[in-house]
């Protein structure tokens, strides 16, 4: 089975779109869809913000995409940081065949991530990263005795979250704003409040076992 990874470049997926590749024989990783000049039986659409048009989707046979959200609910941008920042611990991930529809096509897998709460965005991200693998290696496996499923019940779209996503409110309490900072990358965009005026820039990480021990 001829099999492509197409994600973006510059990003934070490309680690894990490279180990996936290592793990399907013979597959091809691509960075830009406009290189894809040879037709795939299959295609797994990962982390991949341009979209692609239906002259892309015909040209291979499946196309496949992972999206953080129990479909048709939570469409849209960044759905698993929008469901942890409304505190939720048990995200559902859908592998479906893409469509002209934005997150519309018919779904093939669903998995459950359980989260403790405590996790902080580079842990999202890898925890993000291996569920988006296991549902590919999963297909694979299971293919082609795989049925999809249409789409049922009310959808819902998320926006596109942006650095002024990341403010925090001085007047309430970390507790009440821990989510929010459990999102947010210290690096990329990270959490600030206004005081005075004046702009202050918090960063935060989770103490690790090694440094806890007394000396």
């Amino acid at each position: 089975m001829k099999i492509a990874i197409l994600t973006a470049p510059n990003q934070w997926f490309i680690p894990y779109a490279e180990q996936l590749a290592e793990k399907i024989p013979n597959a091809k990783l691509y960075f830009d869809s406009t290189e894809m000049v040879e037709s795939f039986e299959l295609v797994f659409i990962l982390s991949y913000h341009k979209i692609l048009d239906k002259t892309f989707l015909d040209k291979h046979k499946y196309n496949l995409v992972v999206h953080a959200s129990a479909l048709p609910k939570g469409k849209g941008w960044s759905p698993m940081f929008w469901q942890v920042l409304e505190g939720k611990r048990e995200i559902v991930f859908s592998l479906f065949n893409a469509s002209s529809a934005v997150d519309s096509g018919e779904i093939y897998l669903q998995e459950t991530l359980h989260l403790s709460g405590l996790e902080l965005y580079e842990e999202l991200r890898q925890k993000q990263a291996e569920m988006c693998q296991k549902l590919c290696l999963e297909f694979l496996e299971k293919f082609p005795h795989l049925s999809p499923k249409a789409q049922s019940g009310e959808e819902s779209f998320y926006p596109k979250r942006s650095p002024k996503d990341s403010e925090l409110n001085p007047a309430k309490s970390l507790d009440e704003q821990f989510n929010l900072l459990r999102i947010v990358s210290n690096e990329e965009f990270p959490a600030f409040f206004y005081k005075d005026g004046k702009k202050f820039i918090l960063k935060i990480y989770a103490e690790s076992a090694s440094s806890t021990g007394g000396g």
